[in-house]
């Protein structure tokens, strides 16, 4: 198990975001279902990249991994007989994309993954959906989360299902698509809606094109059919937040490079918000990349995270540096993610001193000087890093347990912290 030692420092230069984990599973799943060759540049190694990549090999996809890019040459819309059970390891994508997918193959397909796959991260909404279309989709458990069991072929047709989460959702979109005849999706509550409009625009570029109202409800064309294609992957707003909250924490100066604001993830919200807070930050467009000016002063605000869910644990982190109270609402789904983001933050934030209340959908924070202490990363990579950016700007030395799972989004993001001159010493 790594260690993540972190002393009070600053961070200064310039720093290339890592390349987008969700941009990088719908690359490779549109690859493996496309007619010919396609042509990843820019991906992200990460164990989720991996995940995916082999949940498509076992349908039959031919995969050659090279340093800068993947070579897919794709299935035609037709998966074969998976030969063993898919692991999903600790994607909640590939559990629900894999998942959606599997019900276009008519032999049975079993998909497990992780703890967090098998005890937090339900897919009992994906169930319901593909039987509604006629798949035989099932629990092993009966608990209503991984092992699942799937066989197809289901048909097109008309399913409901919940939108809080938006992952099943997605699935369901992209697996429609590759259905004969047209389907309609009804969605109860939609939520997270830009990583839906993520999935359109995937689809989208290959002339799918889903007519929505209001993401409630969804007219799919069916009968698709993709050519190989190029793509390179841009970087990950997700990932930029932990060096954009560093430079605002220790009042420093920052470059961050990779930065294209006309790309659709949800998360550059947090880029605006920060600015309503008060934070310095300025765009240069044209040149893809964004600056953080020295000592911002921020001030605590409500902010409703649902259309940017990834950003609550680093928005906890914030909410201690802002002055007065931050109110981080609208955030259930957060605690059935890799970990329950809600309580890991408050949990590990009181250890530091700070002045947290944890609520059933968020937390309310108050401005507190934090101390260094012994945490732990609850196996969550975006609670490992905002962890460490809290440590950066608090008192005294910080030890964070179980560290290595940062690799998911942002494998070289104790190297990249390093060389911005932050203090990060790693141990096993």
């Amino acid at each position: 198990m790594t260690k993540f030692h972190i002393e009070p420092s600053s961070v200064q230069g310039t720093v290339d975001i890592p390349p987008s984990k969700s941009h990088t599973l719908r690359a490779i799943l549109f690859a493996a279902m496309a007619k010919g060759d396609s042509e990843i540049r820019n991906f992200l190694h990460s164990p989720d990249s991996t995940a995916m990549i082999e949940a498509m090999r076992a349908f039959g996809t031919k995969i050659d991994i090279a340093p800068d890019h993947l070579r897919i040459r794709g299935l035609s819309g037709k998966l074969e007989a998976a030969e063993n059970v898919i692991d999903a390891g600790n994607s909640g994508q590939v559990l629900r994309f894999v998942g959606a997918l599997a019900a276009l193959c008519p032999a049975y397909t079993v998909i497990t993954g992780d703890h967090s796959i098998r005890h937090n991260r339900p897919v009992k909404p994906l169930l319901a959906a593909l039987t509604q279309l006629g798949a035989l989709a099932a629990s092993a458990r009966l608990d209503g989360c991984a092992p699942i069991i799937i066989k197809g072929k289901m048909q097109s047709g008309k399913a409901e299902l919940p939108g809080e989460d938006s992952q099943p959702v997605s699935g369901m979109l992209i697996a429609c698509s590759f259905l004969q005849g047209q389907s309609t999706l009804e969605i109860k509550d939609p939520g997270e809606k830009p990583w839906i409009d993520l999935t359109l625009s995937w689809l989208k570029k290959f002339d799918i094109r889903i007519e929505h109202e209001n993401y409630a409800h969804y007219r799919i064309p069916g009968n698709a059919q993709i050519d190989g294609f190029k793509t390179t992957i841009p970087g990950d707003f997700s990932s930029a937040a932990f060096p954009i909250a560093a430079a605002i924490v220790t009042g420093s100066e920052l470059t961050l490079t990779n930065i294209d604001m006309n790309d659709c993830q949800g998360d550059k919200k947090l880029i605006e918000v920060l600015q309503k807070m008060g934070a310095n930050i300025s765009i240069d467009a044209a040149k893809n990349t964004l600056h953080v000016h020295k000592n911002s002063k921020l001030l605590g605000m409500r902010i409703d995270v649902n259309d940017f869910i990834d950003a609550v644990p680093i928005l906890s982190v914030i909410g201690c540096y802002a002055e007065g109270k931050t109110e981080i609402i609208n955030a259930s789904i957060a605690r059935k993610k890799e970990s329950d983001r809600i309580h890991a933050m408050a949990t590990e934030l009181k250890k530091m001193g700070a002045a947290v209340q944890e609520n059933p959908d968020g937390l309310t924070l108050f401005h507190s000087p934090l101390l260094g202490a012994h945490l732990e990363s609850w196996r969550d990579h975006r609670i490992a890093m905002s962890l460490c950016i809290a440590a950066l700007g608090a008192r005294g030395r910080t030890v964070i347990e179980g560290a290595e799972c940062v690799s998911k989004t942002y494998p070289g993001f104790a190297h990249d912290f390093r060389n911005l001159g932050a203090i990060i010493e790693v141990s096993p």
